[in-house]
């Protein structure tokens, strides 16, 4: 598989080592937002590819370890040679001092959540920060000797050492997560750290991307023709403008409607496509054979897999039809890939999305995720940039599975009818509210039960219809929208009234995590 967000040589980086946190992936958004490129590798990443990298700093994640158990996750002291800045977090405090001397063990009282950090010494780290400040912490370890050479910046009431300096190299530890919007000042200290102590300038832009993005296009594709997913989604439609402005004609952009669309949702894609990929769009009405292959499928991973499948399938049809086509585009991100296979560090894997883990292994054509590393909101930024309409740009997101995903249980023509509507109803009072603009993703369920029911003085048992919507940063983490109730008792009689087979419709009120966005 390809990317095309490797540094650029006039980049900057900062190369985040991932422990296995639940938060790395904030660390590199929190970098991003201070224009800074940054990247995440595995812990086990070889010292001479991190030397060939070239990063003006290192940040050692967090991580749910012990680095004083036999199979805790290690890196060579050799690192701390390389007169490259370095910040430990959490784990990656507690690591530089196992490496270089010092004592790490289990903590009398661990620490969750807020504590006061107190400064003892003055330092760039601090610049801006005020004596006393509101820090989180997640940790059951904790520093009992300090390594030779370094002295104390700060500490808490449980962690005499909190925050630690060499007194020499410009290596940094803290206890607690600058990332996470708990810590008051915590953007503060991540700009300290780029800025002040690794020398950053700030070059990450959505125009900077594109540039290098389109000449690693044009290098890599040479006069090859590709072929492009379009769905109507941010993602792709992006992926799809971004290949365009690098290939032109050679781009061949297909929209395949699987049967799994929302309401007229096929119909507007098209013409967006058309007003903005204005050469070689192809329309693929692929519904019946998606919907064959998922007959009585009820398993949310069978789902996955399946569609995953079909849709390389289709392409692979058309692309024999275009002629020769040896590269396929998908508009995959970044918290796709984190949840849907371990590549960094050692992270659970969530769950399988049809353009990540879903591909099938013995797949023809060579796969270009141009976006692949980047944020929702990176994206989003991207699009803006290349002339994209505000619609297309503010569009929520749309599993690429479609409904099947959002429709528990079997799927049959007349299910979808259901969900279609109701789904519907609820985004047209979003906008008619001026709501859709404030939350991150809606959308209405269908759930594979029926619920008791009285209507015009008669019993019913029909559908259930769950409604859905969040608020987010970067779909790393979510929390309900709370919205009106009168919105909510409003698109609940709306439903109730107008989709035949529903008589009942509950709120969704469960952030990530523990839950996930999407509810398969």
């Amino acid at each position: 598989m390809s990317t095309f967000t490797e540094k650029a040589p006039e980049q900057e980086l900062i190369l985040i080592l991932d422990f296995g946190s639940q938060y790395t992936q904030l660390i590199a958004r929190r970098i991003r937002e201070l224009g800074v490129y940054s990247e995440i590798r595995s812990y086990n990443t070889p010292l001479e590819e991190i030397v060939r990298l070239n990063p003006k700093g290192v940040v050692l994640s967090g991580g749910p370890s012990s680095v004083y158990a036999g199979n805790a996750p290690l890196i060579s002291p050799d690192i701390f040679k390389l007169s490259i800045p370095i910040l430990g977090i959490c784990y990656g405090l507690q690591l530089i001092t196992h490496l270089l001397g010092g004592k790490v063990g289990k903590a009398d009282h661990r620490e969750y959540g807020y504590a006061e950090l107190n400064r003892l010494a003055d330092d760039a780290l601090f610049s801006g920060i005020d004596p006393s400040t509101a820090v989180w912490m997640s940790h059951g370890d904790k520093l009992t000797v300090m390594p030779d050479d370094f002295t104390i910046l700060a500490r808490t009431k449980n962690s005499p050492y909190c925050v630690i300096k060499h007194q020499e190299l410009p290596i940094y530890g803290i206890q607690f997560h600058p990332e996470v919007a708990h810590t008051k000042q915590g953007n503060i200290f991540l700009k300290n750290f780029i800025f002040d102590i690794c020398a950053c300038h700030g070059l990450w832009t959505s125009r900077s991307f594109i540039e290098h993005t389109v000449q690693s296009i044009r290098e890599q594709v040479g006069d090859e023709k590709v072929l492009c997913a379009v769905s109507g989604g941010v993602d792709s439609s992006v992926a799809a403008r971004l290949m365009y402005k690098a290939i032109g004609k050679q781009l061949i952009t297909i929209f395949v409607d699987n049967g799994l669309l929302r309401e007229n949702e096929g119909e507007e894609v098209r013409e967006m496509a058309r007003a903005h990929f204005p050469e070689n769009f192809q329309y693929v009405d692929a519904g019946p054979r998606f919907l064959e292959k998922l007959r009585e499928v009820t398993d949310p991973e069978r789902k996955r897999k399946i569609i995953g499948e079909t849709f390389i399938r289709v392409f692979e049809d058309a692309a024999k039809k275009a002629g020769d086509i040896k590269y396929l585009v998908q508009g995959t991100l970044y918290p796709d890939v984190i949840e849907s296979v371990s590549t960094k560090g050692p992270s659970a894997v969530i769950k399988t999305h049809h353009n990540v883990g879903g591909l099938p292994e013995d797949m023809d054509l060579e796969i270009i995720e141009p976006l692949r590393e980047l944020f929702k909101d990176e994206v989003r930024n991207v699009g803006k940039e290349l002339g994209l309409p505000d619609h297309v740009v503010g569009r929520h997101p749309f599993p690429g599975p479609g409904l099947a995903v959002r429709l528990l249980g079997n799927i049959t023509e007349d299910r979808l009818r259901v969900l279609r509507k109701a789904d519907k109803i609820f985004i047209d009072e979003l906008h008619r509210t001026d709501h859709y603009n404030r939350t991150w993703q809606a959308f209405a369920v269908l759930l594979p039960i029926n619920s008791v029911g009285v209507m015009g003085d008669e019993r019913t048992y029909e559908n259930v219809i769950a409604l859905r919507a969040v608020t987010s940063r970067d779909a790393m983490t979510a929390d309900w929208a709370k919205l009106p109730h009168s919105l909510l008792d409003t698109v609940a009689n709306r439903i109730t009234n107008e989709v035949k087979g529903v008589n009942r419709v509950v709120y969704d009120i469960s952030s990530k995590p523990p839950s996930t966005i999407e509810w398969e």
